[in-house]
């Protein structure tokens, strides 16, 4: 039997939109949990968590417009972190959920704060995986840099080589069998045979725009989760949230934990041995 099924909604704006759903038991009554990923990334990065999460509850991991399953928008100005909280809201719409724990990294962690404003009171408890309110401005232009640069490898070798030139200061003790995979998540296999990234390249276009970075009062934002459980996971060599911030988040949520991964850059990919019985206890008081 599959771990999951592959569900579908529409926007508003009529984008057929993709998650994978992991039914969880039969019978079970905690809150189900969303996983929504990173900017370039997509419900794939989830498949090792959620496949375990699923022992207990119901999980959902998201496809954003414009990566993996989902559909592309026509008009690249609604990539951004407002539309796409627009689109998780429709999707609990049209499954009816209520409340809800949320797992996001990067990108994913700032449209579950959007949620938490749009959405009062129905988050049980939020992961926000390497991101806060703030985001650091060389985490941003390191992020300029790359998206929406197309890429094509003739093999998954070729893939797994190129995205540990690029990352391997993230994750400095990897193996090449884990670069493997995490190519077989940000690449996918063309109709011509090619090896190409896995979302729009015009997710880049809002970036380009002066001051295309700027955004809603994410500590207000932040605020919204109230007393919900948080847990902030940080990489140690992050450099998209600071220590900082992450102390300041900390200090200023009634319910959050900071857990920082050792020897880590952006971003923590939640399959670390010693994150899961933390992400275990969030989960048990995100009820």
């Amino acid at each position: 039997m599959a771990a999951y099924r592959d569900l579908f909604w529409w926007s508003a704006d009529g984008i057929r939109l993709h998650a994978r759903d992991y039914p969880g038991p039969d019978g079970a009554d905690a809150p189900p949990v969303l996983c929504m990923a990173g900017l370039t990334r997509n419900a794939r990065d989830f498949a090792v968590l959620a496949e375990r999460l699923s022992g207990s509850r119901r999980v959902l991991a998201i496809d954003f417009r414009g990566r993996g399953e989902s559909g592309y928008a026509k008009d690249p100005m609604t990539y951004v972190p407002l539309t796409y909280a627009q689109d998780v809201a429709a999707l609990l719409a049209d499954q009816s959920i209520d409340r809800f724990a949320a797992i996001g990294t990067s990108l994913g962690g700032i449209v579950t704060m959007l949620l938490a404003g749009m959405l009062p009171g129905r988050i049980a408890g939020a992961l926000l995986n390497d991101v806060g309110p703030v985001v650091e401005p060389a985490g941003l232009s390191r992020i300029r840099g790359y998206v929406g640069r197309s890429s094509t490898c003739p093999t998954w070798m070729h893939a797994a080589r190129g995205i540990q030139e690029a990352n391997g200061d993230v994750y400095p003790d990897w193996t090449i069998e884990q670069w493997l995979a995490m190519a077989k998540r940000v690449y996918r296999l063309n109709s011509s045979g090619r090896i190409v990234l896995d979302y729009d390249m015009k997710i880049a276009e809002p970036f380009r725009l002066p001051g295309g970075e700027a955004g809603p009062d994410m500590w207000r934002a932040l605020a919204a989760l109230g007393s919900a459980p948080v847990l902030i996971v940080r990489g140690e060599r992050s450099d998209i949230l600071s220590a900082a911030t992450a102390q300041r988040m900390v200090e200023q949520m009634p319910r959050a934990t900071l857990v920082t991964v050792p020897a880590i850059g952006h971003a923590p990919t939640l399959e670390e041995p010693a994150l899961q019985p933390v992400i275990d206890a969030w989960l048990d008081e995100a009820r």
